[in-house]
């Protein structure tokens, strides 16, 4: 298995020593309203968690250095809700890029954005090519709901503050949860889509209410399924990745 070593905790001589041979995960999430029973730090609660266990899991590298959570993302689209702290798009995208252009100058080879936040997929994409063009780190990201395969578990799939997140968060902090409060959203159902298009409609959220299917199901003792298949899918990304030649 591979040793998990926590950036914050080790020095700069530890880092230079360990760095060219380690794969850096790096959980990045948001700051963001999650309806009315689920607090603002979800999804950087929940990336910060599937990366940890994702990491301890996996055979390889030898060493993963698991950096501090990026906790805001680009989440101008939940503004309208409250209870929301968002850096605009390109913003978002400037802070990865240079915190990946960090990490190559502390002698890091490989590198992983493990994102818990949909609003910021297109910024992770931009800011791993980025890295990969201009410091030749070998860098990937993923949402890691993305990771798991169709119909694994039973809950629908990533949704906002629905089944799937409500049941990760009673798992690993029942504190964060309002359960008395959650509701079905009054959006109906979600929209099915052609494989592959990606539309953006005014005025979805505000149908949803800011979140999306039932959560009021949800259970801490499917969550600890959840978080487990989201851990096992999350380690052998990370294992892929480590396996590619720099």
């Amino acid at each position: 298995m591979s040793a998990v070593r926590r950036w914050d905790e080790l020095t700069r001589t530890e880092l230079a020593d360990l760095a060219p041979d380690a794969l850096l995960v790096v959980p990045v999430g948001s700051t963001e309203q999650h309806g009315p029973h689920l607090a603002t730090g979800t999804d950087a609660l929940l990336a910060g968690e599937v990366a940890r266990r994702g990491a301890e899991a996996a055979s390889q590298p030898e060493t993963i250095l698991l950096a501090p959570t990026v906790a805001y993302g680009a989440s101008d689209h939940h503004l309208p809700f409250g209870g929301t702290l968002s850096l605009r798009a390109e913003t978002f995208q400037r802070v990865l890029a240079d915190l990946l252009a960090s990490a190559a100058a502390a002698g890091c080879r490989r590198a992983f954005l493990l994102n818990g936040h949909g609003g910021n997929t297109a910024a992770c994409a931009v800011a791993v090519a980025e890295a990969s063009r201009e410091h030749g780190l070998l860098c990937a990201s993923a949402i890691y709901s993305q990771l798991l395969e169709p119909g694994s578990v039973a809950a629908p799939v990533p949704g906002h503050a629905g089944l799937f997140e409500t049941s990760l968060v009673l798992a690993v902090a029942p504190e964060r949860v309002r359960l008395d409060r959650a509701r079905p959203s009054p959006g109906g159902a979600a929209r099915k889509r052609l494989r592959g298009l990606s539309v953006a409609e005014p005025g979805r959220w505000q149908e949803l209410d800011g979140f999306t299917d039932d959560p009021s199901a949800a259970s801490a003792e499917l969550g600890a399924e959840l978080l487990e298949t989201c851990a096992r899918a999350a380690a052998a990304a990370f294992e892929e990745v480590a396996a590619l030649h720099v």
